[in-house]
């Protein structure tokens, strides 16, 4: 047991909580990868683009999602590269090469695009032409994408520390610090911010919402209360980001809940038991989910009563799902996007975007779908034939 408990941590920093359920279930023994079956009348899907962008992840548990903003996708790779490409024809619009190791990113806000490192380095490029506005040090390493509103750039660090910078120079304005946990999953969900406050779980399965301002704090809640008798057992991390849908927050824990908080006054209005570890996306049809074991869930907004549940891609190692028009969208360790329809989670389309993998989830806009994929290679599709 000693000898589990000990691998497992190793786990914990290296790999993250994917692979934890696969470990703990035995090498023999864990769940195997769901085969996939051909798709009876299957959606057509045409591809618009794709670009190399850099090396991308280079086998590091990292996050480097990017962003579409302003007829643009701006995205990062591992290597130190940054690069803005045109929405529409993937036309390069600029490229940087940072001579950075990229950990984190891209944020875009504020006329910024923010990368941040391993080193705790954070640095802001225009988000116009590419250029080097500012660089600021920070605490520790960065694997929370760097997130900027109002004219503050909210930065989380491996130390639980969160931390406001002027966008305008990357002077420091104030610094939130909580504890952390002896033991958590590697990896931190950036902070969500919204109506003046940033919103981030924490390894303690706590919810925080932080004044964009000034860092006070302005509610903190237990969404998930840790459990058990080992320290396994008591991870109850909240490392992805929460939706907000008509005032209400709806949030996930691994090995702990779904719930639904108002926002303003950070009063529950529902839980459910659930664990997840991979994602939440929502809008007012409902909340689209991975669980653990990598269903794919449909949740009532109002309720948290299922939907529907889809138990076809168990053990692909899902991505977030992310809603786009009819359908829910996510990706897969092969690489593989699957497309699943909103109303009862049939699976009607598939097409591999990267071999590498994908662990980001893909980004919708405009009724076409852009993601990433761990060999770097960005991708736009779109239904129909074109």
């Amino acid at each position: 047991m000693r000898r589990l408990a000990f691998v497992c941590v190793a786990l914990l920093l290296i790999s993250g909580c994917g692979a934890i359920n696969r470990y703990l279930a035995g090498s023999d023994n864990s769940l195997p990868p769901a085969d996939l079956v051909p798709i009876d009348d299957p959606i057509a899907i045409q591809e618009l683009w794709n670009k190399r962008v850099g090396s991308g992840t280079e086998g590091n548990f990292i996050s480097l999602k990017p962003v579409v903003a302003e007829g643009a996708v701006f995205a990062a790779s591992y290597d130190g590269i940054v690069s803005a490409l045109d929405a529409d024809s993937g036309a390069e619009l600029w490229e940087k090469d940072t001579d950075l190791d990229i950990t984190a990113g891209v944020g875009v806000g504020d006329g910024l695009v923010l990368v941040g490192t391993g080193d705790g380095v954070v640095l802001a490029l225009a988000q116009s032409n590419g250029e080097e506005r500012w660089r600021a040090q920070v605490s520790s390493e960065i694997l929370a994408t760097p997130r900027s509103a109002s004219g503050v750039v909210v930065v989380r660090t491996g130390d639980g520390k969160f931390t406001g910078l002027d966008a305008r120079s990357g002077e420091r304005l104030w610094v939130y610090s909580h504890t952390v946990p002896a033991l958590t999953l590697r990896g931190a969900a950036a902070p969500l911010l919204d109506q003046n406050v940033a919103v981030a779980g924490l390894d303690t399965g706590k919810l925080l919402v932080l004044s964009l301002r000034d860092g006070k704090l302005v509610w903190e809640k237990t969404i998930a209360p840790p459990q058990g008798r080992t320290e396994l057992d008591r991870l109850v991390d909240i490392d992805t980001e929460p939706r907000v849908v008509n005032g209400v927050l709806f949030v996930a824990a691994y090995q702990g809940n779904i719930t639904a908080i108002d926002i303003r006054s950070g009063n529950t209005l529902w839980t459910r038991d659930f664990s997840s570890h991979a994602g939440l996306d929502a809008d007012t049809s409902g909340i689209y989910i991975v669980d653990e074991n990598d269903s794919v869930w449909a949740i009532d907004l109002h309720n948290g009563n299922a939907l529907w549940q889809q138990p076809e891609l168990k053990g692909r190692r899902l991505s977030a799902p992310v809603i786009s028009d009819d359908y829910v969208v996510v990706g897969d360790f092969e690489g593989y996007l699957h497309w699943l329809r909103k109303d009862n989670g049939r699976i009607v389309g598939r097409v591999r975007a990267d071999s590498d993998g994908l662990k980001e989830a893909p980004i919708s806009r405009n009724g076409r779908l852009y993601v990433l994929g761990e060999g770097g290679r960005l991708s736009v599709f779109q239904l129909g034939n074109g």
